[in-house]
């Protein structure tokens, strides 16, 4: 099976689930288990059992699939906006993934179905709301599970409107399918909510991480920092990767500047934090991400359903689809990925207040003018808002399922709020994207370091210089799109 990377998440789970259509045997094997145990007169969990606080009710073998059926129905009870397209099918992949393993027990057919629908594009409408991370995300994926039995929707292929998932059957000539014993609890035992969220993010992440680094080295130049603070001999002395990494970094966009030159002499002794201490703060941020990257990968190359299927004939009710690996690093993810927008508008407010040479407001005419005074407000807005949903979701637990889910994870909680912190940081980037831009026009003819000038010419490209006030709106929109465009800092030797 193939090790997903949140690095190459999209790649390897496409190699993941082509490897399963050519050979599905783990799960054909993991399925004869399942149907060896069903001519035994045990209870299973799940397979012949009631579910949670239910567990000690047998049902009978006439009921088996209609059990399976009743718990997908039973629980999707999800609320709020629906999970975009992108993450929802993310969900579905890596459920395919984690199905694939062979610790299962789901049925053949149905996940041939699920395969068909990974192929064709059939991404189930989620609700986002509705999961406590306990027996990993049970509302959500039953969600995720519904137009298996022709019931719930699918997204278009826009992803901006939804159909019937009975209409859509119809139209790729599939019948609804029978879920068989076990099935269900296959289905929404597991923590794909809460992954796909945290791999989406971080995948993202690792790009917007480097782009950071590359508008502090910007707005140090346009604000005549000093370069003393990066001297590879202060990092080595204190030999944190991210902070070795960062300082690298901004020495490499640095080489070749005319505006350092230019202050050499300056007599200036410190810089600000905000400038000073780009290496410590986006250091540690890294560093934090890093270790979030490595639960996620861990969690979306595991099993966390329940109970688990082994090879010698064991069933075993465990709890592997209990979130708080997850619930935990998405939490330290929001507060790492805050901190970057913390820093950086704290750089953006400097660009603004008129020092050596630059324009207050960073025009010439203000007054009639307000210049880029306002952005900085949404940035602050935004950093304020960040300080809010950083607080822990995971530091909480209300019982469920009449006591016998005690203790709950919130991890699903922490998800959602992950997404809105690195929207923010997004949008408070790009404030700064856009402003240390004008402030380094104001530096000209003197060139910046080579990365600095090769990433403002990109730049401008997309985003003019401003004269007078405007609808700042469209920059920031288009900054937030060359965020997210890995041109920027293509061959800018950024680790």
């Amino acid at each position: 099976m193939v090790h997903i990377k949140v690095e190459k998440l999209y790649s390897d789970i496409q190699k993941s689930i082509s490897e399963l259509r050519k050979d599905p045997s783990r799960v054909e094997n993991s399925r004869s288990v399942v149907e060896e145990a069903l001519n035994k007169n045990e209870a299973f969990y799940g397979i012949n059992t009631g579910f949670g606080i239910l567990a000690n009710k047998r049902v009978g073998a006439d009921q088996l699939k209609q059990l399976q059926r009743n718990l997908i129905l039973s629980h999707a009870v999800g609320t709020g906006d629906l999970i975009s397209k992108d993450i929802s099918r993310l969900m579905l992949q890596l459920k395919i993934h984690a199905l694939g393993l062979g610790y299962s027990g789901i049925s053949t057919e149905t996940f041939q179905r699920l395969l068909y629908f990974e192929e064709h594009d059939l991404i189930p409408a989620i609700p986002e709301k509705g999961s406590v991370g306990a027996s990993g995300d049970l509302a959500p994926l039953a969600h995720m599970s519904l137009p298996l039995l022709g019931f719930g929707s699918f997204w278009d292929k826009e992803g901006k409107e939804t159909i019937p998932a009975d209409q859509v059957l119809k139209k790729h000539n599939k019948e609804p399918i029978d879920l068989q014993p076990k099935d269900g609890l296959s289905l929404i035992n597991g923590t794909q909510l809460m992954s796909s969220y945290g791999a989406y993010i971080l995948e993202k992440s690792m790009n917007l991480l480097k782009v950071a680094d590359l508008l502090g080295a910007m707005s140090l130049e346009a604000l005549q920092g000093s370069i003393k603070p990066f001297d590879k001999r202060i990092h080595e002395i204190r030999p944190h990767s991210g902070q070795q990494t960062v300082a690298q970094n901004v020495r490499n966009l640095l080489a070749e500047s005319e505006i350092l030159e230019s202050h050499r002499n300056c007599g200036k002794v410190q810089d600000p934090y905000s400038l000073r201490c780009i290496p410590q703060v986006h250091g540690a941020s890294r560093d934090a991400i890093a270790h979030c990257v490595k639960t996620v990968e861990t969690e979306i190359n595991s099993v966390t359903d329940n109970p688990l299927v082994f090879p010698n004939g064991d069933i075993i009710s465990g709890g592997n689809f209990h979130g708080q690996p997850l619930a935990l690093v998405l939490d330290y993810a929001a507060i790492a990925l805050a901190e970057m927008a913390s820093i950086s508008e704290r750089r953006t407010y400097l660009l603004l207040e008129g020092h050596d040479g630059l324009p207050t407001l960073l025009m010439e005419e203000t007054g009639i003018n307000s210049g880029f005074m306002i952005p900085q407000y949404t940035a602050a807005a935004l950093v304020s808002e960040n300080k809010v949903l950083c607080h822990p979701a995971s530091v909480d637990s209300i019982p469920t399922s009449l006591g016998q889910e005690d203790h709950v994870s919130m991890g699903s909680i922490g998800a959602l709020k992950l997404l809105n912190v690195f929207k923010n940081v997004e949008q408070v980037l790009a404030i700064e994207m856009f402003t240390a831009a004008q402030a380094l026009d104001f530096r000209k003819p003197m060139k910046p370091g080579h990365g600095v000038d090769v990433a403002h010419a990109y730049i401008r490209k997309h985003i003019a210089h401003a004269d007078e006030d405007h609808f700042f709106k469209d920059e920031i929109n288009s900054a937030v799109a060359l965020l997210e465009d890995e041109q920027l800092i293509r061959g800018l030797e950024l680790n």
